[in-house]
């Protein structure tokens, strides 16, 4: 068979949809992944961006026999056949996919004269996956963790992104700060920030964590809008500058600095002292209404589910690499020690919101890693 076609809105792609042009790869010389362009839809990536992401995800995997394109204002079956594909591949997931992907063939075959059609059916694994379910994940609280499961990196990545984005720009609301809030994001969200390689916790994920747990702690307390946004803009700046072994000031007040020096609110004071406040030793000098909350959403991966706690342990450990085992074990117990201490009392989480959600399964999280190390 030489030239198989896949196509899709692909808004994002997922790992389902890798699985289908995985297989047409074994049955086809080529494969053509037809990007659809729909005017009745509003994706979250316009066509340009879902193209590159799939460049990005088929580049990842090495298949280089596989090329993209972007179908606009023509049936994609016609448009198959124009650029010489006989056949068009789909993934079946149920019955219910089956009726309806039925129902397109034939008007594939019978009404336009198109490419025909054929049927895979996906692992189990992937049988509920699509595009709408991985955008119905987006929100709570972990959401970033549970949709990485789903989607290829540069998806799971642009999806990061695109909703730091509309967090980070929700933030400024007139003209002059929105308009240094644009470099002020491509930095801390690029190499020299939270986008490094090197950050393996302290990166785009911890970023989305701590951002949603603000979010989600505002909706349920009746927190003001100021109020959410100066703690917004702390956690955004708070471990702006990270080096694992800091040399002069520490990492907060270097952070803490460089939010000073953007200038991008008239009142910085205030949230400088929340990011000050995210220095453990020196939190209790850092005199804030809202430093609790800022606290707890920094500590709120502590009290995680143990498979999400299990993976920032190891995350830890990457950036702290160049130590060897006795010695990071050592002073990784010595901190989780002193965590442990207050949430063993009750009192790891001064806020009661997240004191209420996280203490215990902190208190569990920390021992079990307490005692791996002594071990």
């Amino acid at each position: 068979m030489k030239k198989i076609g896949f196509s899709g809105t692909l808004d994002p792609i997922t790992n389902g949809h890798m699985w289908v042009i995985g297989e047409a790869r074994t049955m086809a010389d080529e494969v053509v992944v037809l990007v659809s362009h729909n005017p009745f839809k509003k994706p979250r990536f316009s066509d340009e961006e879902r193209k590159a992401i799939v460049e990005q995800s088929l580049a990842a995997r090495g298949w280089t026999d596989v090329s993209v394109m972007i179908v606009r204002g023509d049936y994609t079956a016609r448009a198959a056949r124009r650029h010489g594909i006989d056949y068009l591949i789909r993934g079946l997931r149920n019955t219910a996919d089956f009726d309806y992907e039925n129902l397109i063939q034939q008007a594939n075959q019978d009404v336009l004269q198109g490419a025909k059609t054929l049927f895979v059916m996906p692992p189990r694994d992937l049988g509920s996956v699509s595009s709408s379910f991985v955008r119905g994940l987006i929100g709570p609280v972990g959401w970033h963790a549970h949709v990485k499961k789903f989607v290829p990196a540069p998806a799971y990545r642009a999806l990061i992104l695109d909703w730091l984005e509309r967090d980070w720009q929700s933030l400024w609301r007139d003209t002059d700060s929105a308009t240094k809030a644009a470099h002020w994001f491509s930095h801390l969200t690029g190499e020299a920030a939270y986008g490094a390689p090197a950050r393996h916790y302290h990166g785009l994920d911890h970023l989305v964590h701590g951002l949603s747990e603000i979010a989600v702690w505002g909706a349920n307390s009746g927190a003001s809008a100021d109020d959410i946004d100066t703690l917004k803009k702390a956690f955004w700046f708070h471990d702006a500058v990270y080096e694992p072994a800091p040399s002069g000031c520490s990492n907060e007040e270097a952070s803490a600095q460089l939010w000073l020096d953007a200038g991008l609110d008239a009142r910085p004071d205030d949230v400088a002292a929340l990011i000050r406040a995210t220095d453990h030793l020196q939190a209790g000098r850092i005199a804030h209404p809202l430093r609790e909350v800022m606290l707890g959403a920094d500590l709120a991966i502590l009290g995680q589910p143990d498979g999400v706690y299990d993976d920032y342990a190891r995350a830890i450990r990457m950036e702290y690499a160049q130590a060897d085992d006795r010695l990071y074990a050592e002073r990784r117990a010595r901190v989780l020690r002193h965590f442990d201490a207050l949430a063993a009392g009750g009192a790891l989480y001064a806020d009661p919101y997240f004191g209420a959600l996280y203490n215990d399964a902190a208190h569990t999280n920390m021992a079990r890693e307490i005692a791996s190390l002594a071990g």
